[in-house]
């Protein structure tokens, strides 16, 4: 098994990830950054998480989003 120790999401939940990119950016900026629906109508964890697990487009966009927020 290969370590993941350079993987920057590695050991992290997608709903930890999307968490705190609303906590950093909030549903508006973050809805700005990213073009998603259940980012600027009503947004929710919930709602976003559902979206988001049924489409990789939108996941590697959050992924990638919250690599360059915050790996360093």
């Amino acid at each position: 098994m290969q370590e993941q120790k350079n993987n920057p999401l590695h050991g992290r939940t997608l709903e930890m990830i999307l968490v705190q990119l609303v906590d950093y950016y909030g549903w508006e900026e973050l809805g700005y950054r990213i073009k998603i629906n259940s980012f600027n109508h009503d947004p929710s964890i919930k709602s976003s998480l559902k979206f988001l697990r049924k489409t990789p487009w939108a996941r590697e966009k959050v992924e990638d989003l919250y690599i360059k927020t915050f790996a360093r």
